[in-house]
């Protein structure tokens, strides 16, 4: 219940910035999509910080963060990939 309701916070906050930038919602497909771009790249801003604060090169922060398929998604032809990332989620679930 926690998540939709930060997920309600999150989309009245973006609800309220379009209106101060008097975007309409919902916003034309070029918008939506930089918009959406830009969140899946500020999702990864903390993570890669805490990485490159341990002292890693930014190169290895970003793959050590999972930045690529996160902000990609899984690419064709790579099922070893996506198993290994279903092995890693389960592991996070747990924890």
């Amino acid at each position: 219940m926690r998540v939709y309701l930060l997920s309600l916070g999150a989309g009245l906050l973006v609800g309220l910035l379009y209106s101060v930038l008097n975007v309409r919602s919902p916003a034309p497909p070029v918008v939506a999509l930089i918009g959406l771009l830009g969140m899946l790249i500020g999702e990864q801003i903390i993570p890669v910080a805490r990485h490159m604060l341990e002292g890693s090169h930014i190169a290895t922060a970003w793959r050590q963060s999972q930045c690529t398929p996160h902000i990609f998604g899984l690419l064709p032809g790579r099922p070893e990939q996506a198993t290994q990332l279903e092995i890693d989620s389960k592991q996070e679930k747990r924890a």
